[in-house]
């Protein structure tokens, strides 16, 4: 978690210099994108929230996304972490929102993604989606990648 907080605190320069806020929704990461946010002393001037979203209860409860939204969109796909995303920073009425969602392993996930396998995405002044894949079944290591992935992913787009 160490070599995240470098990441996080480049992140808080350019959020709090534009007075702007971000909000997470992650899955795979387990929470490790948040923590690195707030390990950054002065985390609440641009930190608002984050949910883990691991489960359809949980993106039907935190994420407020129901079956009818999910129409024709599958978990772990591009549009969904676009939607998670999108959904999450509207909910907090913030500037930015950033979502991951993958399988970390050791198998994939019941939507025939492999281990190693995130997309990821941010919403807000830029919009933009990616998908990582690590092809290792690594469950901590690819933790770790998806989290470190999506902090660089985020600072590259508040550089925009």
């Amino acid at each position: 978690m160490k070599d995240l907080v470098p990441l996080a605190e480049k992140i808080a320069i350019e959020l709090i210099a534009r007075k702007q806020k971000i909000v997470v929704s992650e899955s795979s990461t387990g929470g490790l994108i948040s923590a690195a946010l707030l390990a950054v002393p002065g985390a609440s001037a641009y930190f608002l929230g984050g949910a883990v979203i691991y489960t359809r209860d949980a993106r039907r409860i935190l994420g407020d996304i129901d079956n009818d939204a999910m129409t024709g969109i599958r978990s772990a796909s591009e549009p969904y972490a676009q939607l998670l995303a999108k959904r999450i920073r509207e909910r907090f009425g913030c500037d930015w929102g950033l979502s991951e969602t993958g399988a970390t392993g050791p198998s994939g996930n019941s939507y025939g993604d492999a281990a190693g396998h995130s997309r990821m995405a941010v919403s807000g002044p830029r919009n933009e989606v990616m998908t990582l894949e690590t092809g290792s079944s690594d469950r901590l290591g690819n933790m770790h990648v998806f989290a470190q992935t999506a902090l660089t992913f985020l600072l590259k787009n508040l550089a925009g």
